[in-house]
């Protein structure tokens, strides 16, 4: 055992200096991003180089069904073999004893990476930009709501109670006031993160009522999503200490702003270590410019992923801070496709579209994806556009439904996240979306029971 804490990541040890580490929770993410896998005693997790899961996991719905998407073989729910990447350990805070949690990889009997699992889809894109010689840094904010427990379905969400006793105002972006009013919660979130090893580079407080936004230091791909991944459930068991819920739905509240997962974007020469986007005399590239065109290109055929329910395309509303269309402007928070203030060494591109109900792997994959064929085409981008982009016509698929439609045809995209991974998330969401489409919702009873 001692041989194994040592080689653990630094916060790991530090959390379990002069501690007896009693378990380990092996944890692989599945299509919706729900942390599946199983708790060991750490005695035996020292012993075991891996375990199984069936491949099923990835054939799940949202509500527990399943798409018929096992392929030749039928649905047999084959074992894939779990392995470690102990570069992922952490530690579980919230449990009532020392708990460590380590994500997993899958792959076949043939020891071939399972192709629909979220990780191995965002590796496979990392992959491609490598073998071009690049190296992708993504910087994500993660956009999420603090509300009142919801025991009931059929009940609309409310804002959470502050630490005023007041519900949770709407309309105060940025206001210190309204961060206070979470302050016991944010001080878990604060704690939980330290314990994990994670840097926050800010907490800040969003349009909606009980709305926060965390942002994370720039890095690799994968650890970003692993972080991400991580996160959504640190911040939730933060909330459940304190009365309330922390939800990552994309519009959980009516007639308020969404919540995003946008995504900062930037490529460096892997030789040298430089911004592809900046040249030698600080002016912008022509790859800069091939990125962009990319997001606005294949974004349409992505956003089945980076928007991957019916109540995603709530949030894609006007005038309430999330974009209608994939407009790209210098520093102009209206447009879907943002190039913030920064240096030349640090230019990017910021993707706001992506919402925060996706699975933090497959909406960094498909952003990226989306770049790296802009990359690979060498297109031009539309031009820039000047002023408010919600005088402008949106571009993007309303529904889902839609959204499925053009993600089935869209083979280019599928070669970048792999052709299995195309077709198994397609059958997954197609009877998602089926199962949805039989549900009658309060607004028809309401509206159309007497009145048709």
């Amino acid at each position: 055992m001692a041989d194994m804490i040592t080689d653990l990541p630094a916060a790991a040890q530090l959390y379990l200096e002069g501690k007896r580490l009693d378990e380990v929770e092996c944890i692989i993410s599945d299509l919706p991003g729900i942390a599946r896998g199983k708790a060991v005693p750490a005695s035996k997790f020292e012993r075991q180089e891996y375990f199984h899961l069936p491949d099923s996991i990835f054939f799940q719905t949202i509500t527990g069904d399943w798409g018929e998407a096992a392929g030749d073989d039928g649905f047999i729910e084959k074992d894939m073999i779990l392995r470690p990447d102990m570069t992922t350990a952490t530690a579980a805070p919230w449990t009532a004893d020392w708990t460590l949690q380590v994500i997993h990889d899958a792959y076949d009997r043939n020891n071939n990476p399972v192709p629909y699992s979220p990780r191995n889809v965002l590796k496979r894109v990392v992959n491609l930009y490598r073998e071009q010689g690049w190296e992708p840094v993504v910087a994500p904010e993660m956009e999420f709501f603090l509300v009142a427990r919801n025991l009931d379905p059929a009940h609309e969400i409310k804002p959470m109670m502050g630490r005023s006793g007041r519900p949770a105002a709407a309309r105060q972006a940025y206001s210190m006031t309204a961060v206070d009013e979470f302050g016991p919660v944010i001080d878990d979130i604060y704690d939980f993160a330290e314990a994990q090893g994670f840097e926050i580079d800010g907490i800040t407080q969003e349009g909606g009522a009980g709305q926060l936004e965390i942002n994370l230091i720039h890095g690799d791909p994968v650890k970003l999503a692993d972080e991400v991944f991580y996160f959504k459930r640190l911040i939730r068991e933060a909330a459940l200490r304190h009365d309330c819920y922390a939800t990552f739905m994309a519009k959980p509240i009516e007639n308020e702003p969404g919540s995003a997962m946008h995504i900062h974007h930037s490529v460096l020469d892997s030789s040298t270590g430089k911004n592809i986007f900046s040249d030698a005399q600080e002016g912008e590239t022509d790859a800069f410019m091939y990125f962009i065109a990319g997001l606005q290109n294949h974004m349409p055929d992505a956003l089945a992923v980076i928007a991957p329910y019916v109540n995603s395309y709530r949030r894609y509303v006007k005038d309430h801070a999330a974009p209608i269309n994939l407009e790209w402007g210098r520093d102009n928070r209206t447009t879907g496709i943002r190039v913030p203030l920064s240096k030349p060494n640090s230019r990017r591109v910021e993707n706001r579209i992506p919402g925060m109900d996706c699975n933090p792997y497959l909406g960094i994959a498909a952003s990226l994806a989306c770049g790296y064929l802009g990359l690979m085409e060498q297109k031009k981008p539309k031009a820039e556009f000047m002023g408010d982009a919600y005088d402008g016509d949106g571009d993007i698929p309303q529904v889902l439904g839609n959204a499925l439609d053009l993600f089935e045809e869209a083979t280019r995209l599928h070669e970048v996240l792999g052709p299995d991974f195309a077709r198994v998330y397609a059958i997954v969401k197609r009877a998602e979306y089926d199962e949805f489409l039989q549900v009658i919702s309060p607004w028809e009873r309401e509206h159309l029971l007497m009145n048709v």
